[in-house]
């Protein structure tokens, strides 16, 4: 019996390594997923194909690679916030948008939709296969585009072009993994040299694009007595061993990593595309330096931009430069890091009270119980902030969440795509109750999979983020409080168990007890609603803002609640001043 185009694509993702397809089955889909049941890869089924997505998107930001599929019209559709996800963090994935039968096209068929112009702002490759000569030169192109250019490549299948007789093509089916060795050229080196040794106070700050290099970032920092800062998707590579680090910057970050870069004459931005410039200094020199060229320049006012692979610049430019024996400056950012981390304790040691915990303590507790090679998901909100505050990077443990996309509700999603790629180690999900709340239903998948993701949920019955948006903007907060249903009932309904979390002194036997379940489990704990994370830098047009929102609750008979913020955070507002 002759293979059809269906069975064809899959041999072909089979070869490229590809172990699992996140989605939804359905008319379109039908074909491809027959032909997955006679292969050796695994048709995951969710209950929403945004999880499939979020899924797709954090086994491929671990492996290198993966795929996620929907159904004609609104079962892509479904796909596109974790697709953008995807793509923003520059993860290889492969989506396959199955759509209506190609004859049907351009009639305003049921079910219709463009998928190219769909995709179009989320894919680096994006087409459309409507004969079977197209097959093999379009998933080749598409996985090579993926992997290469580190993002999302579509491919748009009809559901009848899916069933027809499968034809070999001329051209390769290999999947050509490159690893070239980039970096600047011996010119630019130089001149990045003469910059470095002619400044007396360099900081280096390092992003994801850094991952690879941590032994030669640290080798570099103390050869120039530098500080070394970090962004969030940066923290779990860059902190550990680094007797240098001074923390993270931008909004979830650190007085400490903000003040070495602007104390700095020079700063040397290494493989990161920080997204925040009013964290970036406007006085001093910044040089850069990222594989991808096209951002060089777009955060911050540059002295020098250069192309190349972290690891084999610092390896290369380090015979050039001058060990700098100074270290009065660098003493001076760690003592002061030494402060800001001992006032980040002052939460741990008075951790609230019942049903408002302190979410800080939650989270320090956590990093201590959990494992030195557990991989994090945290949702986007307020459970970034203790993610990034506290969960500590130790060169084993991974931190997956929508860093640059910033949308609600992927660290539920994100742990079934790990827990999936990594059954053996410890998935912990840091879930919102804003976010847990939006996507519940894919709790189901967790249960019919088995996997052992811990889902703790930071319920603080609000928006909490969001709240101190409309705080600092000189707003009170209007439609962000949640009442939200038993989640330790939905969990046990969905077939695992779940425990509700009210008092501070039972947080710690709990977490012991949910991370060492043989199983999935969720914790709801009832954290304080009135804590605010509040950034490295506070702008006095903030600080108006937030007086006025505090005034007009005042004004409204929110008396209580404008106590309790102030007292909730009393010890981390004087932290700053």
């Amino acid at each position: 019996m002759a293979k059809n185009i269906a069975e064809q694509i899959v041999e072909m993702l089979e070869s490229a390594n590809v172990k699992r397809i996140y989605a939804v089955t359905g008319d379109s889909l039908n074909h491809l997923n027959a032909a997955v049941k006679k292969s050796s890869i695994k048709w995951i089924h969710v209950r929403h194909e945004e999880v499939g997505a979020y899924a797709a998107a954090a086994e491929a930001e671990l492996d290198g690679f993966a795929v996620c599929a929907g159904s004609s019209g609104p079962g892509h559709v479904h796909l596109i916030n974790g697709v953008y996800e995807a793509h923003r963090s520059h993860v290889p994935m492969l989506v396959i948008a199955s759509t209506i039968p190609s004859d049907e096209m351009g009639t305003d068929y049921f079910q219709e939709t463009n998928t190219i112009k769909l995709f179009d702002d989320c894919s680096y490759y994006n087409q459309m296969i409507t004969r079977p000569e197209q097959v093999q030169r379009t998933v080749q192109t598409a996985i090579q585009h993926a992997i290469s250019k580190k993002g999302v490549a579509v491919i748009g299948l009809p559901g009848d072009v899916s069933e027809m007789n499968a034809e070999e093509g001329t051209t390769s089916t290999q999947i050509f993994k490159t690893n070239p060795i980039v970096r600047p050229s011996d010119e630019e080196l130089t001149h990045l040299a003469k910059i470095i040794n002619e400044s007396e106070k360099v900081t280096i700050y390092c992003g994801i694009g850094a991952e690879n290099a941590n032994p030669e970032v640290v080798g570099l920092s103390k050869f120039l007595k530098a500080p070394v800062g970090y962004s969030f998707r940066g923290k779990m590579a860059i902190q550990p061993n680094n007797p240098n680090e001074v923390g993270l910057t931008g909004l979830l970050g650190f007085p400490s990593a903000y003040h070495a870069m602007h104390d700095a004459d020079l700063v040397i931005l290494l493989g990161t595309d920080f997204p925040y410039q009013k964290f970036m200094p406007v006085k001093n020199k910044i040089v850069q330096i990222d594989e991808s060229p096209e951002r060089l320049g777009r955060r911050a006012k540059l002295e020098l931009g250069l192309t190349g692979d972290v690891r084999e610049t610092i390896k290369a430019l380090l015979p050039l430069l001058k060990e700098k024996t100074d270290a009065h400056f660098l003493n001076q950012q760690i003592e002061f890091y030494g402060k800001v981390k001992e006032n980040q304790l002052a939460y741990v040691k008075d951790f609230g009270k019942e049903d408002a915990i302190q979410p800080e303590y939650v989270a320090h507790t956590l990093d201590r119980i959990a494992k030195k090679d557990a991989i994090f998901t945290v949702d986007t909100g307020m459970c970034c902030v203790w993610g990034a505050r506290f969960i500590t990077g130790t060169g084993e443990r991974k931190m997956l969440g929508s860093f640059n996309h910033g949308s609600m509700a992927n660290a539920m999603p994100m742990a079934i795509g790990a827990s999936l790629a990594y059954p053996d180690r410890q998935v912990i999900a840091m879930c919102g109750d804003g976010g847990l709340s939006m996507l519940l239903g894919d709790m189901a998948t967790i249960f019919q999979y088995k996997l052992p993701v811990k889902l703790i949920v930071f319920n603080n019955r609000t928006l909490g983020m969001v709240k101190l948006e409309m705080e600092v903007g000189g707003m009170p907060d209007n439609e962000t409080d949640m009442i939200n249903p038993d989640f330790a009932m939905v969990a046990q309904a969905m077939g695992y168990p779940g425990k509700n979390v009210h008092k501070p002194e039972e947080v710690e036997a709990a977490i012991e007890e949910c991370l060492n379940y043989n199983g999935p489990y969720l914790l709801n704990i009832f954290t304080n609603p009135n804590a605010l994370a509040l950034p490295p830098k506070i702008d006095f047009d903030q600080v108006i803002g937030m007086t006025k929102s505090m005034a007009q609750l005042m004004l409204g008979g929110k008396m209580e609640e404008v106590l309790e913020t102030v007292k909730s955070n009393y010890k981390h507002i004087k932290g700053l001043l």
